[in-house]
This record gives structure tokens, sequence and C-alpha cells, in this order.
């Protein structure tokens, strides 16, 4: 399969313009590191800088909420205390989600464009 795929990008990248053929270099499958930055990049980018901005406060406030919760002995307060904890862990585990989300979205649209390029590549050698 991997052969074959190598083929189908060879083929694909000798219809295409130079122009072409490094703009499908760049869509190339990204490892988790190179997915991470790419988050921060494009229009979206400070939505980002806010989502780890507030994961950060958010687990600034589930450590205080954490500590007060085995500092206490009287039960209602460590109710009270334990319910921040889990109230905000379940923030940083939703802004987290969100992060992941857009990675599989970012992923999503590279393969879309990458196979545009592989449909126009194709109508291109049609047509001649």
């Amino acid at each position: 399969m991997k052969n074959n795929m190598e083929d189908i990008d060879k083929l694909i990248k000798e219809t295409l313009s130079q122009e072409e053929a490094k703009f499908y270099d760049e869509l190339e499958e990204q490892n988790v590191f190179e997915m991470v930055i790419g988050l921060f990049k494009g229009k979206n980018k400070w939505m980002m800088f806010l989502m780890n901005f507030m994961t950060l406060i958010f687990f600034g406030l589930f450590l205080y909420c954490s500590i007060k919760f085995f500092d206490t002995k009287v039960t209602q307060e460590m109710l009270k205390w334990g319910f921040g904890s889990i109230l905000f862990l379940i923030g940083i585990s939703m802004l987290k989600l969100f992060a992941w989300l857009q990675m599989d979205k970012n992923a999503l649209l590279r393969e879309l464009k990458r196979l545009e390029l592989q449909m126009l590549s194709i109508t291109g050698r049609i047509s001649e």
C-alpha cells in the first residue's frame, strides 16, 4: 500500500506545476507536535492563546481548591472545595478537547486540499 501511495504522489507531482508541487509537499501528514504548533497559526490563533491562558488559570484554581480540600476538616467545606476541584478539572478537559478537535479539523482541511489538488491533476491529464 505504501509503495502504491508513493507512486500516486509521484504521478501527481509530475502533472503539477512547480508552485503547485511545492504546495502539495506542504500538505504532507504532520506529527502531533506540528499539529499543536499549527493551532497557533491562522485567523484564530488569538483564541488558542486565550484558551491556553484560561487553561492555566483553571489549573491554578484547581490546585487551590485541592489544597483547601485537604486542609479542611469540616465535611460541608470538603464538599464545596471538592466540587470546585472537579468543576475546574472539567473546564480544563473541555478546553483541551476543543484544541484536539481543532487539530482534527486542520488535518481534515489539509486532506481535502490534497484531494482537490489530486483531482486537478487528474483532470489536467485527461484534458491533454
